[in-house]
């Protein structure tokens, strides 16, 4: 009829395949959706990257290597030889003492997330076959704010670092003040970490501090800041306040790159930037240099 030469047609002829005209199954029932968590697109120079060529690259863009901020465990794999790692304290678990609101909900909304009883990973390990004393810092709990579960584990890591007399290495992936929830005893691990830290410089022990993105507040103001060598990963923040604070203080605009680890190595903060994929080989070189009992 006339009306028909005024239909629209159809541009294309689907065709099914022959595997789904033999089992009778619609396309568009079997229509597959790419999951969540395959490709990962860089917060700096917008690169997306295959997950798997990401963790391959040590969690660095590719393209403009750009370090993204990875876990406590995921440290571990990094700098610890395979079987390498001898955990200690961990019977130590937070009170909320003060009966601080929603505080117990936030510890296990992060125990849940990390998989940790607290920010605070410590113990014996062997780097590169060389043994020492390490202790991390998850941001990924709390914030990696410092509780009094936190400056313990710390200051018993440094105990034993003097005890067996080896290195210590902290590395604060992360970190936040001390927290409001456990009032003046959160206050208190600043001083606590920092008195540890002295009594194992009297020991005669080395100190290395590891700084990732970020590594703020009382972390940073306390055993953070004191290593006998401190090193930074590229771009990380570091300071005590944020720039925003700083900036609203002192009502001044601050430096281009205020308080990335660039910023700090030009003025003398930090002395060394070194990549997360050469961090394991330079913090071994360090410890052969300044442990006369290495070999």
């Amino acid at each position: 009829m006339l009306k028909d030469l005024f239909k629209t047609k159809p541009k294309y002829i689907t065709v099914k395949p022959e595997r789904e005209l033999q089992a009778g199954v619609d396309s568009a029932v079997e229509k597959k959706e790419i999951p969540d968590g395959l490709w990962v697109k860089c917060t700096r120079c917008a690169q997306i990257t295959y997950h798997k060529d990401l963790d391959k690259n040590f969690k660095v863009c590719p393209k403009c290597s750009f370090h993204f901020r990875i876990s406590a465990k995921e440290r571990l794999k990094l700098l610890v030889d395979d079987g390498g790692f001898e955990e200690t304290e961990t019977d130590l678990k937070t009170v909320n003492f003060l009966n601080f609101p929603e505080y117990d909900s936030k510890l296990k909304k992060s125990q849940k997330a990390t998989n940790l009883t607290e920010a605070a990973i410590t113990g014996k390990a062997i780097m590169n076959g060389i043994p020492v004393v390490l202790a991390i810092i998850d941001f990924n709990f709390v914030g990696g704010s410092m509780g009094s579960v936190v400056g313990e584990k710390i200051t018993r890591a440094i105990e034993l670092a003097i005890a067996a007399k080896l290195p210590f290495i902290a590395v604060s992936g992360g970190g936040g003040g001390a927290r409001m929830h456990e009032g003046i005893i959160s206050l208190m691990q600043m001083a606590k970490t920092s008195q540890a830290l002295n009594k194992l410089s009297e020991a005669g022990c080395l100190y290395i501090s590891v700084l990732t993105d970020p590594t703020m507040g009382g972390i940073f103001a306390s055993f953070a800041s004191l290593g006998d060598i401190v090193i930074a990963e590229p771009d990380a923040l570091i300071g005590f306040a944020g720039p925003r604070v700083i900036q609203q203080t002192i009502r001044q605009t601050l430096p281009p790159g205020f308080q990335t680890s660039q910023f700090l190595l030009e003025h003398g903060i930090i002395d060394l930037i070194v990549d997360r994929k050469d961090l394991k080989t330079t913090l071994t070189q360090l410890v052969k240099f300044h442990t006369t009992e290495v070999k």
